[in-house]
């Protein structure tokens, strides 16, 4: 695993407060922070969106996502309408919103374009799958051998655990942003995080690097194994 494992009590608490210190600890006037999905990440932007108006600008923040399916963004499977709705809807309005859009002849190449024109993401929200996948960076996917260079791909679960074809940011885009936070909860996640862990290479999620990487557990995902 690279970066630290933090096992704390509640993971959305922690991860709010993690995210109003880095934007507190900005010294510029924007930040941007990526998006992800499930149910433990929209446990973790209800939680953001009751931070006290003074300590988050949402003025200056400006919202990506690291991945999405390939729906509309107002069907219940978006990542996007997760977050619409668990966080966006609840705070004032933001600089910019960079929805993952998966319409057009190469939406995967539209949004990497954006992102090359823009300054680097200050944080990237991740999950943990019970696959071991993260964003939607499937076990045996092509994303996996994404060709050096690649920010943004299609993807989608060959082994059809995950529905609905996806877009996905790659490990290199990934690691090109200045902090990563990992957060995981719940034992039916325990045997994935182990993997990682324990240095799994078949679980994508190892993969996971950069300058700051932190890895938010719950006692029930930590369970009582240690890793090897």
């Amino acid at each position: 695993m690279n970066g630290s494992l933090v096992v704390v009590d509640d993971v959305a608490k922690a991860f709010a407060q993690l995210v109003v210190d880095a934007m507190q600890s900005k010294r510029s006037a924007s930040f941007s922070l990526a998006f992800s999905g499930g149910s433990t990440a929209r446990d973790c932007y209800q939680e953001l969106s009751r931070a006290d108006s003074t300590d988050i600008d949402w003025a200056t923040v400006t919202a990506w996502w690291g991945d999405e399916r390939c729906v509309p963004l107002t069907d219940p499977d978006s990542n996007f309408r997760l977050v619409q709705e668990a966080l966006l809807a609840r705070v004032g309005r933001l600089e910019a919103v960079n929805p993952m859009k998966s319409d057009g002849e190469d939406p995967a190449g539209a949004y990497e374009q954006l992102l090359r024109a823009s300054p680097p993401i200050d944080l990237i929200h991740l999950g943990l799958g019970p696959d071991g996948h993260t964003a939607s960076l499937f076990p045996g996917s092509v994303a996996l051998d994404s060709p050096e260079g690649r920010l943004v791909v299609s993807n989608h679960d060959p082994f059809s655990n995950n529905p609905h074809q996806r877009l996905t940011f790659t490990f290199e885009a990934i690691a090109q942003c200045r902090q990563i936070v990992v957060t995981v909860a719940g034992s039916g996640k325990s045997d994935a995080l182990h993997r990682v862990l324990d240095g799994d290479l078949s679980a994508p999620a190892t993969h996971i690097s950069g300058a700051e990487v932190t890895w938010l557990v719950d006692n029930a995902a930590m369970g009582t194994r240690t890793p090897r």
